[in-house]
């Protein structure tokens, strides 16, 4: 499997890399957004750090913001994709989140 990368932009400004791999999911802070003038968390679960996040499922905070009930079955059933693959919902929808935080597909971005 190829790895599918996502860039994660924190309030406009690029922050960082989200992707899906073999192994799982990794998400790393781009060195720019890390040494910027106003560097700051995506979330508490992610303090600034140069090293990657690694995990086997998709982490909680990237999780929590995929669509819930109704919203989520129109997006998959429109999307085609299974209600159960939250990281495609996530880069199929993520460009107009709630909050912060919003995610774009590499070939978007």
């Amino acid at each position: 499997m190829d790895s599918i990368v996502a860039d994660v932009y924190f309030n406009g400004e690029r922050a960082g890399v989200l992707e899906k791999h073999a192994q799982g999911f990794r998400f790393t802070y781009l060195k720019g957004f890390l040494t910027g003038r106003f560097a700051c968390p995506i979330s508490y679960s992610f303090p600034l750090r140069e090293d990657p996040y690694e995990a086997e499922q998709l982490f909680p905070f990237f999780e929590g913001l995929v669509s819930e009930g109704w919203l989520l079955k129109i997006q998959s059933q429109s999307q085609k994709i299974d209600e159960r693959d939250f990281f495609a919902l996530l880069v199929s929808n993520g460009q107009d989140l709630i909050g912060a935080v919003s995610i774009k597909p590499r070939n978007e971005s």
